[in-house]
C-alpha cells in the first residue's frame, strides 16, 4: 500500500509541476513547439470534462472525483492489495484524479497543454495521462486474473 501512496504523490506532483511550468511560460491560448510532428504545448483551461463537456457544472466533476478518490482510498485501506500491478494502477488513477481536483478547487478549471499533432482530437495533461494509463493497467490486471482463474478451474476439473 505504501507503493501505491508513493505513486499517487509522484503522479500528483509531476502533474502540478508541469502545469505550473506551462502557466508561467506559455500565454493562454497559444502554443509552444514540442517534438515536431508528434506534439506541441498548447495552454488552455478546461472547466468541464473531456472535450469541455458540461463546462458550466464543474461542481459535478468535483463531487464525482471526490467520491472516486474516497472509494479508491477506502478500497486500499480495506483490501490492502498485494498485487504490484493493482497498486501501480490505483496509484496512477489516484494521483491523476488528485492533480485535476487541485486545479478545479484552486484554479476553477483544469490546465491542459499536451496537444498531439499526429492525432488531433483534444488537449490533455499529465494527470489525464496517469488516469488513462492507470485504468488500462487495471483492465490488464483484471483480464490476466480472469485468465489465471479459468486455468485454475480447468486444471482442478482435470484433476478430479
Amino acid at each position: 500500500m505504501i507503493l501505491c501512496l508513493i505513486i499517487t504523490a509522484v503522479a500528483a506532483l509531476l502533474d502540478q509541476i508541469t502545469k505550473l511550468l506551462v502557466v508561467h511560460n506559455i500565454p493562454m491560448g497559444t502554443f509552444a513547439p514540442g517534438l515536431k510532428g508528434v506534439f506541441r504545448l498548447t495552454y488552455i483551461e478546461n472547466k468541464g470534462a473531456a472535450f469541455g463537456i458540461l463546462s458550466e457544472h464543474r461542481w459535478i466533476f468535483m463531487v464525482l472525483s471526490a467520491i472516486a478518490i474516497a472509494a479508491i482510498l477506502f478500497f486500499l485501506w480495506k483490501e490492502k492489495p498485494k498485487s504490484l500491478l493493482v497498486q501501480l494502477s490505483l496509484g496512477m488513477i489516484l494521483g491523476g484524479g488528485i492533480g485535476n481536483m487541485i486545479d478545479r478547487v484552486f484554479r476553477g478549471a483544469v490546465v491542459d497543454f499536451i496537444d498531439l499533432e499526429f492525432m488531433r482530437f483534444y488537449v490533455f495533461n499529465v494527470a489525464d495521462s496517469f488516469v488513462c494509463i492507470g485504468c488500462a493497467l487495471l483492465i490488464l490486471y483484471l483480464i490476466l486474473s480472469e485468465i489465471q482463474e479459468k486455468k485454475k478451474k480447468k486444471n482442478s476439473g482435470a484433476d478430479a
